[in-house]
């Protein structure tokens, strides 16, 4: 057979081909030769569209502006979290574009949700991190959601630290049995919010005697409460966010830990007990807590919209990649006691893939669960 070329036949090329090709052609069609010349001129072609797609898609960023929803008010870790990723990611992103935070809280993470989902712009100018309630919210079949987690892309999650519930030294609970025989009042950003969804659980299944006050706008107003005598602690929230917006009252051991969800305890909290050491042998809550433990490592994740094209999610995703591996990001995540443990875009996603494909027996057991009733 003729000579073959990776990126199509130069013109000299072309002349032999031809000459290949002539001898080769019978009435009916084409020879095998003839269509492989044909086959690889259309690969040299689509090779080409997928450069120029890329070129676009890297030249789509410059002079514009891309907005960073968080489903919090100002002041709280999340807050915290992405106004110090946004100081950096814009760098890493071709064209470097501006990035600006947006604060949207409402409903437990469901306002910020269904906003980029819906009404945001659908080309890459608008991402948002995803209230880690949401992993819990959509499997069970809570109302309000109005798409589901996998029509968004992920561009990759900042934390798999565990969920805390805590209180301040002002609450007469100082162990997770003080929480078993007494109630302790804590307060949540809304129905869809973690700290409202894992103390109802621990009812349930080993239980508590957690009272959630819903309507705090986010951290800052949650931390406040606490210190005013409102409420006894905090649902949930990672230990890294309590450092990092409390820091004097953690180093002054004003906040006491009472339990930990994740699928591993934090490093600062070897003492404190993890939900799933609390329900081992009992087959049926171990999968319940197995599963939350699982939607509870996805504590920061990031995503852009369903509409966003391909190539720019791509783009998207090595740029947040890169800022995570940016040693200047992260010697000022250190300093402000920030938990960076990322998982990349496609770990995210197939994290995401995994929740949603769990069991409907898990997820019967876990809806009863949220609904406060033992199973």
């Amino acid at each position: 057979m003729g000579p073959a070329f990776l990126f199509g036949p130069t013109p000299g090329h072309a002349s032999v081909m031809a000459k290949h090709a002539k001898k080769r052609v019978r009435a009916g069609g084409m020879t095998m030769l003839y269509r492989a010349g044909a086959m690889l001129s259309a690969l040299a072609l689509s090779g080409a569209g997928c450069t120029f797609a890329s070129a676009q898609a890297q030249d789509f960023y410059a002079g514009r502006t891309i907005s960073i929803s968080t489903h919090t008010g100002p002041g709280g870790g999340y807050d915290t979290l992405i106004r110090l990723f946004s100081r950096y990611f814009g760098k890493h992103v071709p064209g470097v574009p501006t990035i600006v935070v947006v604060n949207q809280p409402g409903a437990g993470g469901l306002t910020a949700f269904n906003h980029a989902g819906k009404a945001a712009p659908q080309d890459g100018t608008f991402l948002t991190l995803v209230g880690q309630g949401l992993m819990v919210h959509e499997p069970t079949g809570q109302p309000g959601m109005q798409l589901s987690l996998a029509a968004f892309h992920w561009l990759g999650n900042f934390s798999q630290a565990p969920n805390v519930t805590a209180v301040w030294s002002s609450s007469k609970a100082r162990t997770l049995e003080d929480a078993q025989r007494m109630d302790v009042v804590l307060g949540s950003t809304g129905a869809g919010s973690p700290d409202a969804q894992i103390p109802t659980v621990y009812n349930a299944l080993i239980g508590t005697r957690f009272k959630v006050v819903f309507g705090y706008e986010g951290g800052g107003a949650l931390n406040l409460a606490m210190e005013r005598g409102e409420i006894d602690g905090r649902g949930t929230n990672t230990w890294g966010s309590y450092k990092a917006t409390l820091p004097k009252a953690v180093a002054e051991g004003k906040l006491i830990p009472l339990i930990q969800i994740g699928l591993k305890k934090d490093r600062d909290l070897p003492d404190t007990p993890l939900f799933l050491d609390t329900v081992k042998g009992a087959a049926d809550r171990e999968a319940v807590a197995r599963f939350l433990s699982l939607t509870t490592a996805i504590s920061r994740p990031l995503a852009a919209p369903p509409g966003v094209p391909d190539e720019r999610v791509a783009l998207l995703r090595k740029a947040f990649d890169d800022t995570m591996r940016d040693p200047a990001f992260l010697n000022d995540a250190l300093r402000l006691s920030i938990d960076i443990d990322p998982m990349t875009g496609a770990e995210t996603q197939d994290a995401v893939n995994q929740i949603l494909a769990t069991p409907k027996d898990v997820i019967a057991r876990t809806q009863a669960a949220l609904e406060g009733k033992p199973k």
